[in-house]
């Protein structure tokens, strides 16, 4: 199929973009790597009067150290985050991740920003950002804005932007140094969208895990963190029974649905499978007695 008719504008500026996407009267749609949108335009389950395409934007590809954060622009490619030294050395996590996501093609093009604006709940990407205490910075006509990952996500393709916003870049944190991880994925094949996913950071201090992150996607509405597994492993040193305890309760909390790919036990059980591997991972990752 062929989209519908839209106009097109060729954004000089993050300002000229938001000012386009204001006299669009919420019809407009940005376009960065157009992996979700166009697809979505050409079954015309979206029909945008005009697009706004922010890829001659300078100062928007840069993947940037600020402190204990990194910083991913809003047209860094999902090929550029899964090759990208910085990453690479201080968030081991997410560079594990990236070599999840979709085929190479589509990394050549997707943006991590693009697909926490997409907020498709099987995508690696927002779960990252919330594992990650993600901070995304925001322009609309009216200025700047700040929304922590745990409030951008609202529900299934849906996100607290407002239809003039445009999302300029991310922070996610940096991992202390001696920090464990482990992420898991289970896709039909390889490049599929997860049927269950998991994600698990932590700290092992004086003997005990410290800082503790469960992350899972697939499962929900919306990408998830898990504080009360969290808070079951903190202060603890972590044992195959307790991580079996752990993931007991984890199952208690999903409510995923079920579809033509998996049931609902049936993602629920994947997901518990999952939890249990990366947070072994993790543990065994973290170096003893880190400072």
């Amino acid at each position: 199929m062929k989209p519908a008719s839209f106009d097109y504008v060729r954004a000089e500026s993050a300002a000229h973009a938001v000012q386009a996407l204001a006299a669009a009267g919420g019809d407009g749609k940005v376009i960065a790597g157009g992996q979700s949108l166009m697809p979505m335009m050409n079954f015309r389950l979206v029909k945008p009067s005009v697009l706004v395409d922010i890829n001659h934007i300078s100062g928007l590809d840069a993947v940037q150290d600020r402190g204990d954060k990194i910083s991913i622009g809003a047209l860094v490619r999902h090929r550029i985050t899964a090759t990208d030294t910085l990453i690479a050395k201080n968030i081991p996590v997410l560079h594990d991740a990236m070599k999840h996501v979709a085929h190479l093609t589509v990394r050549n093009r997707g943006t991590f920003c693009g697909s926490l604006c997409h907020a498709d709940p099987a995508a690696e990407m927002p779960m990252m950002s919330l594992l990650l205490n993600g901070i995304i910075h925001i322009l609309s006509p009216r200025g700047e804005r700040t929304l922590a990952a745990q409030d951008f996500f609202v529900g299934s393709l849906v996100t607290a932007l407002e239809p003039d916003e445009l999302v300029t870049e991310i922070e996610i944190d940096m991992l202390p140094a001696g920090t464990g991880w482990g992420f898991e994925e289970f896709a039909r094949r390889h490049g599929d969208y997860a049927l269950a996913s998991a994600a698990v950071t932590m700290q092992r201090q004086n003997g005990v895990a410290v800082g503790v992150r469960v992350g899972l996607m697939g499962v929900g509405e919306m990408p998830m963190r898990l504080p009360r597994i969290e808070a079951m492993l903190e202060g603890c040193e972590v044992s195959s029974g307790l991580i079996g305890e752990a993931v007991d309760a984890l199952r208690t909390e999903l409510e995923p649905n079920s579809d033509l790919h998996a049931s609902a036990d049936y993602r629920r059980h994947l997901a518990g499978v999952l939890a249990r591997r990366a947070m072994t991972a993790a543990w065994a990752r973290a170096e003893k007695d880190a400072v």
